[in-house]
């Protein structure tokens, strides 16, 4: 039977405590809906962590464990010690998976591994947002069909300041004409990272079985391969160093 993939589901977990509205369709948070959906479909072990939590809920222990992390940030994300934000990076680029989710563009962790702006477009209105699948052989759309219809969403629009993805797996239309890429994969060293832009916390999305769907199939595909220390070793001289050879020049002869 094969080990199961080890998740945190990190999430700052500030407008649930702020917002009644958040709290009628989150009253646990956001996080224990992700962990949910996961443990739904199954092939997990999953933990939960938020920014309130002792050590903002991030260790080098618990990093070391999990084989992917789930970042959904939005109004702290200065409230994020650069500290953390490091470790995660490092353990990114030594071989964990992380999905950033929604507003969590804006991250310092998601900035950190792009080295751009992350910025873009909004509009909150609760318009109709269809997830259209542009890659449907990628793993991450295993099981969607040709698109995700939303009846809720907040707008994400183009320009979107990110590096051209590796791979487009999704892109969204919204019912006021804007398009945004909201599927987005890459590598950093020997991690693999996934964009997900549907998400806005006063909208039920991360009960919706194909969303769920997408961070189980997105969990799967980022999930650590490799642990490889980021190091920066002096190459000795082997034992035994081979003598420097005779210059060969008869191949110059007519």
């Amino acid at each position: 039977m094969p080990a199961k993939i080890k998740v945190l589901v990190w999430h700052e977990c500030r407008h649930e405590k702020k917002n009644k509205a958040v709290q009628e369709i989150y009253p646990e948070g956001i996080h224990k809906v992700i962990a949910a959906g996961l443990e739904q479909l199954g092939g997990f072990e999953v933990r939960t962590a938020t920014l309130d939590d002792p050590e903002q809920g991030i260790t080098p222990e618990v990093l070391q464990w999990a084989d992917v992390v789930t970042w959904w940030g939005h109004m702290a994300h200065a409230d994020v010690l650069d500290e953390k934000v490091a470790m995660v990076r490092k353990a990114v680029l030594e071989g964990m998976g992380l999905l950033v989710l929604h507003s969590g563009h804006y991250s310092k962790i998601f900035k950190a591994l792009m080295g751009t702006t992350c910025s873009l477009r909004w509009r909150e209105m609760g318009e109709r947002e269809r997830v259209w699948v542009c890659e449907p052989g990628h793993p991450i759309a295993e099981g969607i069909g040709d698109c995700i219809e939303l009846p809720n969403s907040e707008m994400y629009g183009e320009p979107f300041g990110i590096p051209t993805p590796e791979k487009q797996v999704f892109i969204s239309w919204y019912q006021g004409g804007d398009v945004f890429r909201s599927g987005c994969c890459y590598e950093r060293g020997h991690g693999r990272i996934f964009y997900f832009s549907p998400g806005h916390e006063t909208y039920p999305i991360y009960y919706h079985p194909q969303i769920r769907r997408v961070i189980s199939n997105a969990c799967k595909w980022a999930a650590r391969r490799v642990n490889i220390p980021d190091t920066c070793p002096n190459a000795k001289t082997p034992h035994e160093a081979v003598p420097p050879q005779k210059l060969d020049l008869s191949y110059m002869k007519p």
